[in-house]
């Protein structure tokens, strides 16, 4: 066993060499590992449950019993296609070095910076939201002089675990996989058992709190709003690339960890919206409650088997932001390798005791901090993060399509998907292109500045300082690494 471990660490190590990259990182994940970082990422305990308020108030049970599985769908061809780039490349730069392989350095810098702002707001999103359900826990107002110290003891933890336990982490976020799975579980069971249910056609009742007053389209247009709450939480899945250069076998075992986090997760958190909308007693005072999925298991449970509930969802907010941490600063340190951010020297340094991007990791969630403390508003972080992460899943899907019907891709990994590439990538590309509409619209407006902004910094940046200096990653200057080549269309 430990001479089949050795070996596969030979070949990854050879890998990754072939591709222009020494092994620095402590190479120790197995492929469940690598599937419970981008599960835990998602993680239905935290998006689909921050933002249950959002998609009752904007479309009620009709956002969860049909908004969920659309957007799941969707987000599957856009997760299958980045899965297929992450067969072929497996670095921890991942979609930075896909694109830059397949489109060039310019393509690669603004796909590197954009993953990196979605990823700065999604920490952002998810710790703050954990900040907010323990302020509401302890009784204590949602008001920021209130959350702000929580959210930074919370972001703390996670940046000293990331810093000194990588095999500590890799442990936790399979544990944060059998929570999930388990937490969900246990919820949806105390609900069949003991709650009060809806009749099921409760579900397919249309609800918003804005009336469809002052917005086109009336209703429709507060749905599709409403569809942030599933989109948001199938963000991240691509963390299982970031950690490709920590993942034993990552030809397939990165692929798989990306396509079956979204599928996973799909199936679970539909189970888990469907129960407790159906135990929703009175519609419209759930709407009203400040924290509406607390109180729908406080109503339905009571508040002592409702509470430990919410806590026990608590932990799984947490094991989320620990993983997303880690994804982040991942992304952080490939990037700063290949020179493309300011102070790259010391992002790019890895602790020789605990071979852990130590520099990146304090860097991300420093600027998670300052996300949080910039956009004010829960809606916005999280509205923003899906923004820059989807831009930056779109432009490599993009480039490969293009580089695989021109030739210029010629040589994929084993997870691919041959003939059905391009009407998978071109619904994903189509996908990715409602979502960076449907939420810059109000009120998601403040998002849409933030984006815009700063993607017309990074313009003024490139051009005036990397255009002529930023060659991208070394892999971009070789021949990709020998991989059989798999049935195309």
């Amino acid at each position: 066993m430990e001479s089949d471990k050795k070996e596969q660490l030979e070949a990854d190590a050879a890998q990754l060499q072939r591709l222009g990259y020494a092994q620095q990182l402590l190479r120790d994940m197995g492929g469940f590992s690598n599937f419970a970082v981008s599960f835990s990422i998602i993680s239905i305990l935290t998006g689909a449950v921050t933002l249950y308020g959002h998609g009752l108030r904007f479309g009620g049970p009709f956002v969860m019993a049909v908004g969920w599985p659309l957007v799941a769908v969707m987000t599957l061809a856009v997760a299958a296609s980045l899965a297929q780039l992450a067969s072929s490349f497996p670095t921890a730069g991942a979609l930075y070095h896909w694109s830059a392989m397949l489109g060039g350095a310019r393509v690669g810098f603004f796909t590197a910076w954009l993953n990196t702002i979605g990823q700065f707001a999604i920490t952002a999103g998810i710790d703050y939201g954990l900040a907010e359900f323990v302020a509401d826990m302890l009784g204590w107002p949602r008001e920021r002089g209130y959350v702000l110290p929580l959210y930074a003891a919370i972001l703390l933890s996670h940046a000293v675990l990331n810093h000194v336990g990588v095999r500590a982490v890799a442990l936790l976020n399979n544990l944060s996989a059998w929570y999930h799975v388990a937490g969900v579980a246990v919820v949806i069971g105390a609900l069949v058992a003991f709650a009060p249910k809806q009749d099921a056609a409760f579900l397919l009742t249309r609800f918003t709190t804005e009336g469809g007053q002052g917005y086109p389209l009336g209703y429709t247009y507060c749905f599709l709003i409403g569809l942030l709450q599933a989109q948001w939480t199938f963000t991240g899945y691509d963390a299982s690339a970031h950690i490709s250069e920590e993942t034993l076998d990552p030809t397939r075992n990165a692929p798989w960890g990306i396509f079956l986090s979204v599928a996973v997760s799909a199936v679970v958190g539909y189970a888990l919206l469907v129960g407790v909308t159906l135990a929703i007693g009175d519609l419209s005072a759930t709407a009203a409650a400040p924290n509406p999925f607390l109180y729908v298991l406080r109503e339905s449970l009571g508040p002592a088997l409702g509470g430990a509930l919410v806590w026990i969802t608590i932990g799984a907010m947490w094991f989320c932001g620990l993983s997303s941490v880690t994804s982040n600063s991942r992304m952080l340190f490939a990037f700063a390798r290949d020179g493309g951010l300011p102070a790259s020297e010391q992002l790019k340094r890895v602790s020789p005791r605990f071979r852990s991007p130590h520099v990146a990791i304090w860097v991300s969630v420093a600027a998670a901090f300052v996300v949080a403390i910039w956009s004010g508003a829960y809606a916005a972080m999280v509205a923003l993060s899906t923004l820059a992460l989807y831009a930056s899943y779109a432009l490599p899907v993009l480039v490969g399509l293009r580089a695989r019907r021109n030739g210029t891709w010629a040589h994929r990994g084993p997870w691919d998907l041959g003939r059905f590439s391009t009407p998978v990538n071109v619904v994903a590309l189509g996908w990715c292109a409602v979502v960076m509409v449907l939420f810059v619209l109000p009120p998601n407006a403040l998002a849409g500045y933030t984006f815009a902004g700063a993607l017309g910094l990074l313009i003024v940046y490139w051009v005036a300082f990397q255009r002529h200096t930023f060659v991208g990653p070394k892999l971009a200057r070789l021949a990709p690494a020998p991989v059989p080549a798999t049935s195309e269309e």
